[in-house]
């Protein structure tokens, strides 16, 4: 079986994702945590949360927190980050799909780039709704289709496997109106779209060499040797294109993504 056939908790232990997360999205956690309220007192669910993006800050703010996510290398790698912050919480391979908490169990639950990879968008929802308790919080941070992240997935798509039959596209948990379809009239939410900027020291070049070496689907789409080629072309192009800084670097690439909090009824 080629890398880029394997299952999905598979392909995303690929690559380092921990490194990976800390140079490029590691921000948005603390930004998560405050736009929820998370502190002393509060139970916390990270759904799908890599290395403890959000996880690891809702500790470090005082919570009670659980992660949760498909991929036990990526809970490992988080538990030792939390190791060596000093703080501590539970680590639990559950899928966003079908998450074994109990109901109301939490007064907040989140994702950070997460949860909006999972291909039953619907099922996702229901639960994220499910183990928030009435009156509690989700905070979600999801890429937005037109933001750029959408294109460069697409530069990926033609050398991976097709997604699951009936899968939405993870970055409609960026629009606004297929997130008010999903929750209904179960939550009330406010959403404001942000920018993540990713940088590196170097130029596309680097840029794209770093995502090769660290993030799943990246390392799974070059795998296959009779497609590394075309796969590098195309995602040289796509991070020329892209680039708003030095062409020979630094590097910078800004993607949108919707911060939605929604305050459950």
């Amino acid at each position: 079986m080629t890398a880029h056939a394997k299952a999905p908790s598979t392909v995303w232990a690929l690559g380092d994702y921990h490194r990976f997360a800390k140079e490029m999205v590691w921000s948005v956690g603390p930004e998560l945590v405050a736009a929820c309220g998370i502190g002393p007192g509060r139970r916390v669910l990270d759904v799908a949360a890599g290395t403890g993006n959000v996880a690891i800050r809702a500790a470090e703010a005082g919570a009670d927190v659980v992660a949760s996510d498909l991929t036990p290398e990526s809970l490992a790698a988080g538990e030792r980050e939390a190791r060596e912050r000093g703080v501590e919480l539970d680590w639990v391979v559950a899928d966003a799909q079908a998450l074994p908490f109990a109901d109301g169990g939490f007064d907040v639950v989140t994702s950070s780039f997460g949860a909006m990879f999972a291909p039953d968008h619907r099922a996702v929802a229901a639960e994220l709704l499910r183990v928030c308790r009435p009156g509690g919080t989700i905070g979600l941070a999801s890429f937005t289709p037109d933001g750029g992240v959408g294109e460069f997935f697409g530069v990926f798509a033609p050398y991976l496997p097709a997604p699951p039959p009936g899968s939405l596209p993870p970055v409609l948990w960026g629009d606004e109106e297929h997130v008010r379809g999903l929750f209904g009239d179960r939550a009330e939410l406010a959403l404001q779209r942000k920018w993540l900027v990713e940088r590196s020291s170097g130029g596309p070049r680097e840029y794209c060499d770093f995502y090769r070496e660290t993030f799943g689907p990246a390392v799974a789409a070059y795998a296959d040797p009779d497609q590394a080629a075309a796969v590098d072309r195309d995602f040289l192009a796509f991070a020329t294109r892209m680039n708003r800084g030095n062409p020979d670097g630094p590097s910078e690439y800004h993607y949108e993504y919707l911060l939605a909090v929604a305050r459950t009824r």
